[in-house]
């Protein structure tokens, strides 16, 4: 008892892919048993509000985002919907790359 060489057991001793797979049987099996919570939209939009709110508190990496977006939008990496229409292409149109 208090030894600070502890062994892992259980999911802690499983690498991330054992623990992932486990952890997704288990939430399939919950939905097939219809025991599985399903978030309600009002559910899912408080939950995304939370965390929103949670990830802006840290200032740092809020500016490391802004200069992520800034980047992809100088090197022509915007996002589409923000393009007018004139600037779309389609998949076929795109410039090929050799």
């Amino acid at each position: 008892m208090g030894q600070s060489t502890e062994t892992k057991r259980g999911f802690a001793a499983m690498n991330a892919e054992q623990q992932r797979l486990i952890a997704s049987q288990g939430g399939k099996a919950a939905h097939e048993k219809g025991t599985a919570h399903e978030f309600t939209s009002e559910e899912a939009r408080a939950a995304g509000r939370k965390g929103g709110e949670a990830v802006s508190q840290n200032r740092e990496h809020m500016a490391e985002i802004g200069r992520k977006g800034a980047e992809a939008r100088s090197q022509g990496n915007g996002n589409r919907r923000n393009r007018s229409a004139g600037q779309q292409m389609k998949a076929d149109e795109q410039p090929q790359q050799g």
